[in-house]
C-alpha cells in the first residue's frame, strides 16, 4: 500500500501550525507522510523580532527548532522554486544550490510575505527590511555601530548623522521598532561620555494620518503618546521621495542627514503565489471558504498567501495578521486529515479577540476581546500574549524579559551581519513568515 504524502510548503504561523494540527488529527498508523519545506529549521515568532533588535531579546528565544517540536513531521530545507498542479510536484533549491523535487497527494501553501518595496530611488540600495533574524540582528549592530563611529570622529554633521535614525513604516512593527529605539539608544549613549550632549532624533514615517491607523483610535493615540514622550519625530502623510548614502529626502522636501533607514512600510503576498499560475485576488491566492484552491481539491492555502474569504464580514477577505495564519493554520491541517478519511470538511470563521502592540519598557497598547488598554496593564497582557502564543522557548524568553528588568541591557556590536547580507530585495531567499501584526 503506498503512503499518501502531505507536502506544507512554508513554516510560518500558518504553515506551522498546519503540520502541527494535521499531526494531531491523523490517527496513529495512518501512513500518511508529512513534508515541510522551508529554508531554515525553525519557525520565527515574529512579533517579537523588535526586541530582538533592541538587544533584549537573545534571537534563538524567539526561532523554535521545527525537529524537536513537530515530531513525525519530515523536514526538508530548501527554497520552493515552483509548483507542477498537473505533475503533483513541489521544486526546491536547497542550502548548497542542489535542484530538487517532491511529489505530494496534498498540497498547503502557506509561503507567507515578503518586504513591499516601493519604487522609491535609493531605498532598495540604502534601507534595510524587517522579517527575519539576520535583519533584527543587523539593525542591532548597525545602531551599535553608529554610535561607536559617532564617537570617534570629530565632524559635528557626521555625527548628527550618525545618531539621526528613520523607520518607515507606522504600522505593528514600524510603531514597536520606533518604540524600543530611544530605550535602546539612551542605553547604548550611556557607554559614550562623549556623546552625552549629543542629540539623537528618532523619526517616524507614514503617509497614513495617524500612527497604527488598523487600529481602534485609542490605541493609536496612546502608542502616538508614549512615542512623543520618548521623543520620537512622527510625521504623518509623509515618505520618503528619495533615499541616498547620506541621508533621507522627505515628500516634504526636508532632507533628513541619516545612516540609517529601517524600512517597515508593510508586506505583499510571496512572489511563488503569482508565479502558481493560479487565480489571485491582490496577489494573494483565491480559495474556499474551506481553505481549498478552486479547481484543486489537492491543494490549500492559508496565511498571508491566501485570499480567504471573511465570514464575519462578507465580501472582504482576511487581513495579514498572525491571529489569522495561525487558525487559518491549524484549520488547513485539519481539513487535509478530513480530505483523506480522517475528520469533516469545516469552514474558517474566526472573530478577532484583539490586538497587542508592545511599546517597550513598562508600556504596551492592546485591545483584548475589544477592550482598550494602555501603560503597565497592557503590558502585561501583551507579554502574556506572546508568551500563550509561542510554541517554545516560554521560559528562556520571560529570563531574558527579567534579566532585561534587573539587569540592564547588554549593547555590544557583535558584527555577525553584514548590509551586503540583508538586501532590501523581494528576490533574496523568502523568509516564509506570515502575520506582521500581533493579534
Amino acid at each position: 500500500m503506498n503512503r499518501s504524502r502531505v507536502v506544507i510548503v512554508g513554516a510560518g504561523f500558518a504553515g506551522y501550525d498546519a503540520a502541527r494540527s494535521l499531526t494531531r488529527a491523523l490517527p496513529p498508523g495512518s501512513g500518511v507522510e508529512i513534508v515541510l519545506v522551508n529554508p531554515v529549521d525553525y519557525f520565527l515568532y515574529l512579533p517579537l523580532l523588535p526586541e530582538v533588535a533592541a538587544g533584549i531579546l537573545d534571537p534563538r528565544r524567539i526561532t523554535v527548532p521545527i525537529p524537536d517540536t513537530l515530531r513525525g513531521v519530515r523536514l526538508v530545507l530548501g527554497d520552493v522554486a515552483s509548483v507542477s498542479l498537473t505533475e503533483r510536484t513541489v521544486s526546491y533549491t536547497d542550502p548548497e544550490g542542489g535542484s530538487h523535487s517532491i511529489g505530494y497527494d496534498r498540497l498547503i501553501l502557506a509561503v507567507g510575505s515578503v518586504n513591499k518595496l516601493l519604487p522609491i530611488p535609493g531605498v532598495a540600495e540604502h534601507a534595510h527590511g524587517f522579517r527575519g533574524v539576520a535583519e533584527a540582528l543587523y539593525l542591532r549592530d548597525h545602531v551599535v555601530r553608529q554610535f561607536e563611529l559617532a564617537d570617534s570622529t570629530d565632524d559635528a554633521d557626521e555625527r548628527t548623522a550618525r545618531c539621526t535614525f528613520v523607520v518607515v513604516g507606522a504600522g505593528y512593527t514600524g510603531t514597536e521598532v520606533a518604540a524600543h529605539g530611544p530605550l535602546f539608544t539612551d542605553a547604548i549613549r550611556a557607554g559614550h561620555p562623549h556623546l552625552r550632549h549629543q542629540k539623537v532624533r528618532w523619526l517616524l514615517l507614514d503617509l497614513a494620518p495617524k500612527v497604527l491607523p488598523e487600529l481602534d483610535p485609542r490605541l493609536s493615540r496612546a502608542a502616538d503618546r508614549v512615542l512623543r514622550e520618548r521623543g520620537v519625530e512622527i510625521h504623518t502623510e509623509t515618505s520618503v521621495r528619495e533615499a541616498t548614502r547620506d541621508g533621507v529626502l522627505l515628500t516634504t522636501g526636508e532632507f533628513v542627514p541619516t545612516r540609517t533607514i529601517a524600512w517597515c512600510v508593510g508586506v505583499r503576498p510571496d512572489p511563488l503565489v503569482e508565479e502558481s499560475g493560479l487565480e489571485t485576488h491582490k496577489g494573494r491566492l483565491v480559495v474556499e471558504p474551506t481553505l481549498v484552491v478552486p479547481g484543486h481539491p489537492d491543494v490549500f492555502a492559508c496565511g498571508d498567501a491566501a485570499a480567504v474569504p471573511d465570514l464575519t464580514r462578507p465580501g472582504q477577505v482576511t487581513a495579514m495578521t498572525a491571529q489569522h495564519a495561525t487558525r487559518q493554520g491549524k484549520l488547513a491541517g485539519r481539513n487535509v486529515a478530513a480530505s483523506l478519511g480522517y475528520g469533516r470538511i469545516r469552514r474558517y470563521k474566526h472573530h478577532d479577540l484583539g490586538f497587542v502592540v508592545d511599546l517597550g519598557g513598562t508600556q504596551a497598547a492592546a485591545n483584548p476581546l475589544r477592550i482598550p488598554i494602555s501603560g503597565l496593564p497592557a503590558k502585561t497582557v501583551a507579554r502574556g500574549y506572546h508568551l500563550l502564543s509561542m510554541p517554545g522557548n516560554r521560559v528562556r524568553t520571560a529570563i531574558d524579559w527579567i534579566l532585561d528588568a534587573v539587569g540592564g541591557r547588554q549593547v555590544v556590536q557583535l558584527g555577525l551581519v553584514r548590509s551586503a547580507a540583508v538586501p532590501l530585495d523581494t528576490a533574496a531567499p523568502r523568509p516564509a513568515q506570515e502575520g506582521t501584526r500581533s493579534g
